[in-house]
């Protein structure tokens, strides 16, 4: 039974082996400190934080995320180290709030490895605290208790760590913060909030904004980083084997390594799957054998929409996937240390360390080693053949803006009269299983601007690559991207800009140009840098008046307000520093007023502004012309592989898509 603790209360710990579990209505970065049986940090070699994740029996998430789970093995902490304080505290700089008063109280548990609560705490009368000690493991007489703490500070993260004890509190805090800034600019940001019911709000095209505006969800499962907000106890999945609407019960199944080791079926269905479905019913899958997991369906999610049923689904599976692989990579290293403590212990008597004794030691404590990783190997294996089942189902059923260019749906591709949920971007996968690639789904209208990594440096593969070929197959990719979204917003709705200083992306540019569904020429040299910049800010801080003095009938009539797309080559080759300003101000207030960022850039050859481009390059979602291991997940924060869409050789998909654009725009009058 789960012991549910109010500040100070403490309760005993069963066994060492833990997860401590975060949720949070907002993303937040979560650490932990050890401390000696005065609870004194010893210096920064006894924190984990995103900055430095892991020490030894503890292990901490890489980036602020709404859900965190802790791994914590108290067996294997330093010696001498009798205190570990789990500490969450809100980043800063990003955007978000500022205080825990104005975000759902955090919710703390710690479970065993096979997901049981083992005690809970809900961090409750929090204001003006921008960081707080939630609880701490600590052991009294050879006994592990927990105990809840609640104890939150005004000042921030510097405050916190300087009540441990910590020695340049402030430094160590800027630290951890651009820690966390890396992150996120590295994450892929994962759905945004829905409503209670579990639905998106949708807006007719053409309204000022095509967000939902729900509000947070009721006490569920959260999402982490930049995540849906939602309060409630820490996930509670169920096998992704079994049916996906049903019920949640009450003990949490997480990526863990006693859950594999049991031999039973890991747990990691996506939260969202359990949500009241909406008036229209998902598909349904025929009745499963007895003992078979049930058959996949495509659309299998809850949403209005069958687009929007496979969005979430397609989210669903993305989640489901790295749970997975993060259980399995936990009940491996879960392994490993077994093993090494085995031996260390098996070894510390020298009358072992010679003979047979010795041999047997080692060959029991690898046998049992292969025997935990060869059933965690299995859990996982089942999850990925499912996955993959679902995966064969629902990329054929897939709507033109979320399938590749080979999918035959482009073939008969009409233009929309709304724009989609989302737009296809490329695929992701881990090394566990590469032909399992998941769909890279950004919403629409683009939140953020997309940075297409033209470098050598960015990859391996980039790396052997000849430089103008790498920079043709980055703008290829640019352009790629823009008749994607050109083909899925209504006629008119969407304007495509080029800036090319150079002009040396004529060839890659050729369809867009030849198609006629460009604003204007391609702009070349300084001057038409300038123009095309001031054309845009101007767009913008108009826009902005008038939303701000909600006013939208005093736009000049000759304002375009559709989404504007301003795709940027070779940046900064003639940009000055008037028109790097610009940029940055067109990244930054863009978006939330229709005006977007394709860039295609070496950011070496950018070097000679310094740290001045960094919140430009920070503020973009990288991606690259070739594969590539540098995006993160916003549940566990593995490294996946980006792979970009292609066009298939000998393929006029492309240009059959530009010439349906452009009739649709002729046929609207536009």
């Amino acid at each position: 039974m789960t012991a549910e603790l109010v500040r100070g209360q403490n309760h005993t710990l069963p066994q060492t082996r833990l997860e401590i579990r975060v949720s949070a209505g907002t993303p937040v970065v979560a650490g932990a400190t050890l401390g000696d049986e005065r609870g004194t940090v010893r210096g920064i070699e006894w924190i984990a934080h995103p900055g430095s994740p892991q020490l030894p029996g503890l292990e901490v998430s890489q980036q602020a995320a709404a859900d965190h789970r802790l791994a914590v093995d108290l067996e294997a902490l330093p010696a001498g180290a009798h205190r570990v304080t789990v500490l969450l505290a809100l980043p800063v700089g990003v955007g978000g709030p500022v205080r825990f008063g104005a975000v759902p109280a955090p919710f703390v548990a710690v479970t065993g490895l096979d997901g049981t609560e083992i005690a809970s705490f809900t961090l409750t009368d929090l204001d003006a605290e921008s960081a707080v000690s939630a609880l701490e493991l600590y052991r009294r007489q050879d006994v592990w208790k927990v105990r809840a703490v609640g104890q939150g500070y005004a000042g921030g993260l510097a405050a916190m760590l300087a009540d441990q004890g910590v020695t340049e509190p402030a430094a160590l805090a800027g630290t951890i913060q651009e820690a966390v800034t890396r992150g996120l600019a590295r994450s892929v940001a994962p759905p945004p909030p829905r409503t209670p019911e579990g639905d998106r709000v949708r807006h007719a095209t053409g309204s000022a904004d095509h967000r939902p505006t729900a509000p947070p969800p009721a006490p569920e499962p959260p999402e982490p980083l930049t995540d849906p907000a939602a309060t409630g106890p820490a996930h509670t999945a169920q096998p992704h084997t079994a049916q996906p609407h049903t019920a949640p019960g009450p003990a949490a199944a997480g990526p863990s390594a006693a859950g594999t080791s049991a031999g039973g079926p890991i747990n990691y269905a996506h939260p969202r799957r359990q949500h009241a479905a909406p008036p229209s019913p998902p598909p349904t899958a025929p009745p499963a054998q007895p003992g078979q997991p049930a058959q996949p369906v495509a659309g299998d999610a809850t949403g209005w929409s069958m687009d929007e049923r496979l969005y979430n689904q397609i989210w669903g599976m993305f989640e489901d996937l790295a749970r997975a692989v993060a259980a399995y990579r936990s009940a491996v290293d879960f392994a490993e240390s077994r093993m090494d403590q085995e031996l260390d212990r098996a070894l510390s008597d020298p009358r072992n360390r010679i003979g047979g004794a010795g041999d047997r030691a080692r060959e029991a404590a690898r046998a049992k080693r292969d025997e935990l990783t060869s059933r965690a190997r299995e859990a996982l294996d089942r999850d990925l053949a499912q996955l993959a089942a679902e995966a064969a189902v629902v990329e054929p059923a897939l709507p033109a803006a979320y399938a590749g260019w080979g999918n035959p749906v482009w073939h008969a591709h009409r233009i929309p009269m709304e724009i989609p949920m989302a737009l296809r971007i490329g695929d992701l996968h881990l090394p566990e299983r590469t032909d399992l690639r998941i769909p890279l789904l950004v919403r629409l209208p683009l939140e953020r601007g997309i940075w297409v990594d033209s470098g050598r440096a960015a990859s391996e593969a980039a790396a052997l690559m000849d430089t103008d070929r790498l920079r043709r197959l980055a703008m290829e990719t640019a352009v790629a991207h823009a008749a994607r979204l050109l083909a899925v917003y209504p006629p008119g709705e969407f304007a495509v800009h080029v800036i090319d200083p150079a002009g040396s992306a004529a060839g890659p540019l050729a369809p867009l140009v030849e198609a006629g569904v460009l604003a204007g020429p391609p702009a070349g040299g300084p001057g038409g840098v300038s123009s095309v910049l001031a054309h845009l800010t101007r767009r913008v801080d108009l826009v902005q008046m008038a939303v701000r003095a909600r006013a939208a009938d005093s736009l000049p009539p000759d304002l375009d307000t559709g989404e504007q797309l301003l795709v940027v080559n070779d940046f900064p080759h003639g940009f000055d520093d008037r028109a790097v300003t610009q940029l940055r101000y067109l990244a930054d207030e863009g978006p939330a007023v229709g005006v977007h960022l394709l860039m295609v850039a070496d950011r070496e050859e950018a070097s000679a502004y310094g740290p001045i481009l960094d919140p430009l390059w920070r503020s973009l979602l990288r991606i690259t012309p070739v594969a590539d291991s540098h995006l993160a997940d916003p549940w566990v924060g593995h490294a996946w592989t980006y792979e970009p869409l292609t066009v298939p050789p000998g393929s006029r998909v492309l240009e059959q898509v530009l010439a349906a654009v452009a009739e649709a725009r002729r046929a609207a009058g536009r």
